[in-house]
């Protein structure tokens, strides 16, 4: 185990991939919350690259221009668990494997 890794966060309302998710009522896409997982990861572990996201849930939507924290726990060499939450509230939770390129 290693110590657990905090990241902050917010996605901007211009975001490129938030018109059209929804119309009226954007919210912050799967694949750009994992994105920010993977930033966050690449700041605890440089040289990490992720390789796989075997659990992954998305709980509660994050809308544009809600700040985020991302915390990142070490579960056995390789893998790490994940939650993304909004104060108290959990966005996205889950695990993923990392490796590092030689």
């Amino acid at each position: 185990m290693t110590t657990p890794f905090e990241f902050a966060g917010r996605i901007s309302a211009d975001h490129p991939a938030l018109p059209g998710h929804f119309p009226g009522y954007p919210i912050t896409p799967g694949v750009v919350l994992l994105n920010q997982v993977a930033q966050a990861c690449a700041h605890w572990q440089p040289g990490a690259r992720i390789t796989a996201w075997p659990l992954v849930k998305f709980v509660s939507p994050l809308l544009p221009e809600e700040a985020f924290a991302i915390r990142l726990t070490g579960a056995t060499p390789g893998t790490a668990r994940f939650t993304l939450h909004v104060d108290v509230r959990l966005v996205a939770s889950g695990q993923f494997t990392f490796t590092f390129d030689a």
